[in-house]
C-alpha cells in the first residue's frame, strides 16, 4: 500500500505540468465517447423504421439515418485520432521530463554510488524503465480511462432505455471488474524481476564490450560466453513466466466477455418475445454488448501493462530516492578568488573507500598560492585519491581539505568546479563535435578563442587539417591519437582558466615530438603569459623531468606521507627518500 501510494504521488508530480493537455485529452475522449455511443442508436431507429413502414416505407428518412450513421462513424475516428495524438505526447512528454530529472539527479549523486553500479544498470534504469513507462502513460488514459469512459456510458444508454438488461449488465460490469481486479495481483513482482534481469544483462554487455580488446587478447571469448548464458537463461524465464501469469488477464476478460454477451442475447430474446422490446433494440443490446468487449478486453491488457509499468515506476522512485552523501555546501563566495591561485592544504586526512582498509591515513601537506607539488608514489599509494578529495568526489573520513583556508565542504559543487582544473592520461572524448568537445558544451566561448589556444597548444596544424575545422566530429571511439587526446584536455583546462590545476602526467608512451608538445603545453598551463601569478597546480609525477618543474615534493608509501618538503632542499640532501630516488631514476617509488 506505502509503495501504490508512494508511485501515485510520484505520478501526480509528473502529469501536473501537462493539466491543460489532459484536460484537451478528457474533450476528445468525451465528445469519442459521445460519437461512438450515437451508432447504435442510429441502427436501432433506423431498423425500428424500416420494420414499422413495411414494404412501402418512405426512403427519405432511411437515407438520413444511414448519413447519420454514417457521419458519426467518422466523427469517431477522427476524435479518436485526435486522442491517439494527444495522449503520446502526453506519453512522451512527460516522460522525457522524468529523463532529464534522473540523469541529473544521477550526476548529483556522488562517486560511491556510481562505483557501486555498472554504467549498464543505470542506463537500464534512466532509458529502459523510462521507455517501458511511456508506453504506459501513452495507452493507459486512451484505451483504460477511454474504455472506462466507454463502459460507463454505455450501461447509462441501456439504463434509460430497457432498466432490465441495464442492470444486469451493470451486474455483470461489477463483477468483471472485481475479478479483473482479483487477478492483477497474479502478476504482481514478475515485471520487476524481468527489469531487473534487462539491468544485469546491459550491465554485463556493456563490461564485456567496454574490454573487449583484452578478451580477444586473452582468448577470453569462451569465459564470456559462460557469463553470459545464466543472465540470458534469467531473461527467457521471467520473462514466460511474466507473460504466463499476464495472460491470465487477458483470458479472463475475453471469458467473461462472452458471458456478457451470451446473457444479452438470452434477455433481448425474452424482452422481444413479450413483446416489450423492439427488433431494433434488441439490436442495439447486441451491439452495445460486443461494444462492451473492447473496453473489457483492453482493461485485461492494460492491466497486464500496467504490471510491466509499475515495476519500472518503483525501480525510477527507487533510484530518485538515493541520496548522494555529500551534500553540497552553502557557498565560500569565491566570485573573486576564482581565477587566482589558491592555497591547498590537506589537513590529517584519512580515508577509506567503503568499509575496506584506509587508503590514506593521518597525510598533511601545505601548498602556498602558485607552488606546484610533485606528488609521488607506488601504485596504490594515494596519490589519485588525493585528487578525488580536493574535487569533492569524496569526503575524508578524518581531517579536511581546504583552499585559501576555506574547507571545500563549505563550497558549492559550482563555486569548486570553477577553481580547479583536471588533465588526465585517459581523456573522455564524445560524439560530438570538436568545438563541443574542446568547450564542453558551453556554448559562451567564441571561437576565436578556441582557434588560438589550439594554436598555442600545436594543435593549429591538426585542426587546419579537419575537413570541417570545428565543427568536425570526433567519436567516443577514438579518432584521436593519445597525445592530440591529452592536448585536447590541455585545451578544456585553459578554456577553464582555473588557478588550480591537478596533472595526472602523461606516461612514457607518448612519440618523442607529442612529447615534446605536451610539454610545452605544460609550460604554458603552469606560468600564464598575461603576468599573472602562475597557477597552483599538483602534479601526479611519472617522469624526472616533470619532478623538476616542482617546487615542492610530496612522497606517499602505503596510504601515509613518507616524505614532504621544498625540491631544492630535499635534492641537496643526500639522506632524503627523493635524493635517492633521483639517483635510482624514480623506480622505486612508482612501480
Amino acid at each position: 500500500m506505502h509503495r501504490s501510494r508512494a508511485d501515485a504521488l510520484m505520478l501526480k508530480a509528473y502529469l501536473r505540468p501537462e493539466a491543460a493537455r489532459m484536460a484537451l485529452l478528457a474533450l476528445f475522449l468525451a465528445t469519442g465517447t459521445g460519437a461512438q455511443l450515437a451508432s447504435p442508436m442510429i441502427v436501432r431507429q433506423f431498423i425500428d423504421t424500416a420494420v414499422s413502414g413495411g414494404p412501402d416505407a418512405p426512403l427519405a428518412p432511411l437515407y438520413w439515418l444511414a448519413a447519420l450513421m454514417i457521419g458519426a462513424a467518422i466523427a469517431a475516428q477522427l476524435l479518436q485520432i485526435g486522442a491517439t495524438y494527444h495522449s503520446e505526447q502526453l506519453g512522451w512528454s512527460t516522460t522525457n521530463r522524468m529523463r532529464g530529472d534522473l540523469a541529473r539527479h544521477c550526476l548529483s549523486l556522488d562517486m560511491a554510488f556510481h562505483t557501486a553500479r555498472s554504467p549498464g544498470e543505470l542506463i537500464e534504469r534512466v532509458d529502459g524503465d523510462v521507455a517501458a513507462l511511456a508506453a504506459f502513460f501513452s495507452q493507459f488514459i486512451l484505451q483504460i480511462v477511454g474504455g472506462g469512459l466507454l463502459l460507463v456510458g454505455i450501461l447509462v444508454t441501456l439504463w434509460l432505455h430497457e432498466p432490465l438488461v441495464g442492470a444486469a449488465l451493470t451486474a455483470f460490469a461489477i463483477v468483471a471488474g472485481l475479478v479483473l481486479h482479483r487477478i492483477r495481483t497474479l502478476a504482481s513482482g514478475r515485471f520487476e524481476r524481468v527489469r531487473q534481469a534487462f539491468s544485469e544483462f546491459s550491465a554485463f554487455l556493456e563490461e564485456r564490450i567496454l574490454g573487449l580488446d583484452d578478451i580477444r587478447a586473452n582468448g577470453g571469448g569462451g569465459h564470456v560466453m559462460a557469463g553470459l548464458q545464466p543472465r540470458l537463461t534469467e531473461l527467457v524465464a521471467s520473462n514466460v513466466q511474466a507473460a504466463r501469469r499476464g495472460h491470465w488477464i487477458f483470458m479472463a476478460a475475453s471469458g467473461l466477455f462472452s458471458i456478457g454477451f451470451g446473457l444479452t442475447l438470452a434477455l433481448g430474446i425474452l424482452l422481444f418475445q413479450r413483446g416489450e422490446a423492439t427488433l431494433g433494440s434488441v439490436f442495439m443490446f447486441m451491439q452495445f454488448a460486443g461494444m462492451m468487449a473492447v473496453p473489457l478486453v483492453t482493461i485485461g491488457q492494460q492491466l497486464q501493462q500496467f504490471q510491466a509499468a509499475s515495476a519500472s515506476l518503483t525501480r525510477i522512485r527507487e533510484l530518485l530516492d538515493f541520496k548522494s552523501t555529500l551534500l553540497d555546501g552553502p557557498g565560500a563566495d569565491w566570485t573573486r578568488e576564482q581565477g587566482a591561485p589558491p592555497q591547498v592544504g590537506f589537513d590529517r586526512i584519512t580515508f577509506a573507500y567503503g568499509d575496506n582498509a584506509p587508503i590514506l591515513q593521518d597525510v598533511t601537506i601545505n601548498l602556498d598560492r602558485g607552488e606546484v607539488l610533485g606528488l609521488l608514489g607506488r601504485t596504490g599509494s594515494g596519490k589519485t585519491t588525493l585528487g578525488r578529495l580536493l574535487f569533492r568526489l569524496y569526503d575524508p573520513q578524518d581531517g579536511r581539505v581546504t583552499l585559501d583556508g576555506v574547507d571545500i565542504r563549505q563550497a558549492s559543487r559550482v563555486e569548486l568546479s570553477a577553481r580547479i582544473g583536471l588533465v588526465t592520461q585517459d581523456v573522455q572524448l564524445f560524439d560530438a563535435t570538436i568545438r563541443e568537445n574542446a568547450t564542453l558544451f558551453d556554448r559562451s566561448i567564441p571561437d576565436a578563442r578556441l582557434i588560438e589556444v589550439f594554436h598555442d597548444l600545436g594543435l593549429g596544424p591538426w585542426l587546419e587539417a579537419q575537413p570541417e575545422g570545428l565543427d568536425t566530429r570526433l567519436t567516443s571511439a577514438g579518432g584521436l591519437s593519445a597525445g592530440e587526446a591529452q592536448l585536447l584536455a590541455f585545451a578544456r583546462v585553459f578554456l577553464k582558466d582555473p588557478g588550480l590545476v591537478i596533472l595526472d602526467e602523461a606516461s612514457s608512451r607518448l612519440d618523442p615530438t607529442t612529447d615534446r608538445l605536451i610539454e610545452l603545453a605544460l609550460d604554458r598551463l603552469l606560468k600564464p603569459r598575461d603576468g599573472r601569478l602562475p597557477r597552483t597546480t599538483i602534479i601526479i609525477a611519472h617522469k624526472l623531468s616533470t619532478v623538476h618543474r616542482a617546487d615542492r615534493v610530496a612522497i606517499l608509501d602505503g596510504g601515509r606521507l613518507l616524505e614532504t618538503g621544498r625540491r631544492t632542499e630535499l635534492e641537496a640532501d643526500p639522506s632524503s627518500v627523493f635524493a635517492g630516488l633521483l639517483r635510482t631514476g624514480l623506480t622505486e617509488v612508482t612501480a
